[in-house]
């Protein structure tokens, strides 16, 4: 049985909160390239809040954010850089805390129409190399569609010979009306929880989507685990974001925030997924170390 593992919350407003470079289209990535001391800050003040897995910030490290020339040349070694000042962080916490690899989508936040299957190794192998040595799992987040997922998990088998922990976490449709919950893709999670338990993950989460649809979304994948002769954890961190329409970029600015989730309100959709059986809660965009210390406290 697994006991509850918090996680962090959204790099990208704490970032610029704390006044570090931060523009389009470089988003979060700018910091890592002229002020990753700050980065560094942020991952602090996480671990003090109660983290203890962080999440390295080369989310935004693709050429569809730094461009393909900034990508060609620098992409390994910023991707190093996001894994070494998340290990100094741990380090000068003096807290047991683990280190994730973020792999983002590799085309941009929520398109899933974007996907170039042609494109993935040339993109994902230098972000997989410079965070290959530095990290204590892989977390392949804010996933749209099915087959980009599957693509990037066979890629990180291939280069990662210490076989570390391997989680993937998707990001689902905001339309309170659709029948079943799905991916951005229009992919049901069915079918995604399926594929992923088939390909061999250790967790699969959901997040940078509504509280509300990953509760949803939750039930579902433990409908479809249930029986499996697998130990696949299940997680959450939602965003603080109105739904987003689907012409949605997420790429574009920092977006509004739900006034309603505050600290405690959070907490209580946290509450609802540990009662469902997740193990693995924390944040995403707009959820803060306020949130995440408050998930620390009560859970």
């Amino acid at each position: 049985m697994h006991t509850l593992t918090i996680l962090d919350g959204g790099m990208g407003r704490e970032l610029a909160r704390l006044g570090a470079p931060f523009k389009q289209p470089e988003w979060s990535a700018l910091a890592m390239m002229e002020a990753p001391e700050i980065v560094k800050e942020v991952h602090k003040s996480f671990i003090a809040a109660g983290s203890r897995v962080i999440t390295t910030n080369s989310y935004s490290l693709v050429p569809f954010h730094i461009g393909e020339e900034v990508f060609k040349a620098r992409a390994a070694q910023l991707a190093r850089d996001s894994a070494r000042v998340a290990n100094e962080a741990v380090a000068e916490s003096g807290q047991a805390v683990r280190v994730a690899g973020s792999l983002a989508p590799l085309f941009g936040s929520y398109r899933a129409d974007l996907y170039q299957p042609e494109q993935v190794d040339n993109i994902a192998r230098p972000l997989i190399n410079g965070l290959n040595d530095h990290v204590d799992l892989w977390l392949n987040e804010t996933q749209s569609l099915i087959s980009e997922s599957l693509a990037m998990k066979a890629l990180v088998d291939e280069i990662d010979t210490q076989k570390k922990p391997y989680w993937v976490s998707f990001t689902l449709e905001d339309a309170f009306e659709t029948a079943e919950p799905c991916l951005r893709s229009g992919e049901t999670v069915a079918d995604a929880v399926l594929a992923m338990a088939n390909a061999g993950v250790d967790a699969i989460l959901f997040n940078c989507s509504q509280p509300e649809i990953i509760a949803d979304a939750i039930d579902v994948a433990n409908l479809v685990l249930t029986g499996l002769p697998l130990k696949i954890q299940i997680g959450a961190y939602a965003n603080a974001f109105p739904p987003q329409p689907k012409d949605a970029t997420a790429n574009e600015g920092l977006d509004e925030l739900r006034a309603d989730l505050t600290p405690d309100s959070y907490l209580v959709w946290a509450k609802k997924w540990q009662q469902q059986g997740a193990t693995l809660i924390g944040g995403c965009c707009g959820i803060g170390p306020d949130h995440i210390k408050a998930l620390a406290q009560n859970l």
